[in-house]
C-alpha cells in the first residue's frame, strides 16, 4: 500500500524562499517609511458582521479575526501614527483556487492619507515588490461598468440589472428569496464577479474607486450625485488583491452599519456575531482621519510568480493543514 502523500508541502522550496524574499522587502518598504510594526489579536470577543464574511467561532465562545481592522483603529485611536502588520486571518468556507480559510493579510493605515493618497503608496509597494513598472490604470467603479458591462450601474435597479445579466448569460441563482432578487447590490457583485473584475489588470495592475454608497462598508460616503463610497479595490488579472478606504471615523453611524448588517444576518438564518464594541468606544474617543487598505500576501504571491492557484504558494493548505 502506497503511503499517503499529503503530508509534504504543496508550495516549492523555490516558491517559499519567494515568499520569504517578498516579507522582508515589504518589512523594508515600511521601516524606510518609518510606520510601525504591529501585532494584534488572532482571538477575540467580537467579530465582524459583514454581510459577506463568514468568521470561525471557538468553543469557548471567542472568534478567529477575519481581519486585524478593529484592533489596529483602536491603536490609531490610542495614538499611535502610521502602523502596518502581517497578520494570519481566517474565513470560514472561503476555498477554492484563490482562496483557503487561513491566509496571510498586510494591512496597514496612514494618518492623514484620503483613499487616493493610499492608492499611491499602494503602487509604490507593488513596484518595490517586482510588479510592472508602467501601464497602471485607474478607473471609477462607473468607468469600469461603462467600458465593460456597457452602462451606468448607478441608474439601473435590481430588475434592471439581472435582466442585463439574464442576457449575457448569468442567471444567478434560482433560490433567491424576493427580498434577495430586489438587493442591488446582489445584482451588482455578480455584474462585478462574472463580467468587470475579470476585465482589470489584464496586463499592469488596475484600481477601482469610488464605489456606490451602498457597498461603503467601513469607508465615507462623499456627498455628491450619487454619493459614492471612498473606497478603492486593486485588480490584476481579473483578480482582487486589495481593498481600502478612506476610514469611517463617525462612531454613531458605524455602529448604525454594523447594528443594519446584524439585522441582515439575522433575516437571513445567517450567524449573528457581536460587533465589536471596544472599537465604538476608540471611535468615540477620536479616531484621527486616515485611510488603511489589506491585501491578501497569498494572492499577491501568486501574482507576481504568475501562479494559478494559491496552493502553490502555501506550504500547507487548508487539505492538509
Amino acid at each position: 500500500m502506497n503511503a499517503s502523500m499529503n503530508w509534504k508541502p504543496t508550495a516549492s522550496f523555490d516558491t517559499l524562499r519567494a515568499r520569504a524574499a517578498l516579507l522582508a522587502r515589504i518589512r523594508q518598504f515600511f521601516a524606510e517609511r518609518e510606520v510601525l510594526e504591529v501585532t494584534t489579536p488572532v482571538l477575540s470577543r467580537h467579530a465582524t458582521v459583514d454581510r459577506h464574511i463568514d468568521s470561525f467561532a471557538t468553543v469557548d465562545g471567542r472568534w478567529l479575526q477575519t481581519s486585524p481592522e478593529f484592533a489596529m483603529k483602536r491603536l490609531l485611536a490610542a495614538g499611535s501614527g502610521p502602523i502596518w502588520q502581517l497578520a494570519p486571518v481566517f474565513r470560514l468556507d472561503e476555498q477554492g483556487r484563490h482562496h483557503n480559510c487561513e491566509f496571510t493579510m498586510l494591512e496597514w493605515y496612514r494618518p492623514g492619507f484620503d483613499h487616493r493618497r493610499l492608492m499611491d503608496e499602494v503602487e509604490s509597494l507593488l513596484r518595490s515588490c517586482d510588479a510592472p513598472e508602467s501601464g497602471w490604470r485607474r478607473f471609477s467603479y462607473r468607468e469600469a461598468f461603462e467600458l465593460h458591462a456597457g452602462f451606468d450601474p448607478h441608474t439601473l435597479d435590481a430588475s434592471a440589472l439581472r435582466a442585463r445579466l439574464r442576457e449575457r448569460g448569468v442567471a444567478g441563482p434560482d433560490d433567491l428569496s424576493a427580498d434577495e432578487g430586489a438587493d442591488r447590490d446582489f445584482w451588482l457583485d455578480l455584474w462585478m464577479s462574472h463580467v468587470v473584475g475579470p476585465q482589470l489588470g489584464r496586463g499592469a495592475p488596475a484600481f477601482l474607486y469610488d464605489f456606490p454608497a451602498s457597498q461603503a462598508a467601513l469607508a465615507r460616503v462623499r456627498d455628491e450625485l450619487p454619493p459614492v463610497a471612498e473606497r478603492f479595490e486593486l485588480f490584476w488579472h481579473g483578480i482582487e488583491l486589495a481593498n481600502g478606504f478612506h476610514e469611517l471615523t463617525d462612531a454613531v453611524e458605524q455602529r448604525n452599519r454594523f447594528e443594519a448588517d446584524q439585522v441582515w444576518r439575522r433575516q437571513r438564518g445567517r450567524v449573528v456575531p457581536p460587533h465589536d464594541r471596544e472599537l465604538i468606544a476608540a471611535l468615540q474617543s477620536g479616531l484621527p482621519a486616515c485611510a488603511g487598505v489589506a491585501i491578501g500576501v497569498e494572492r499577491l504571491l501568486m501574482m507576481l510568480l504568475g501562479k494559478s492557484c494559491i496552493d502553490e504558494v502555501m506550504a500547507f493548505p487548508a487539505d492538509r493543514a
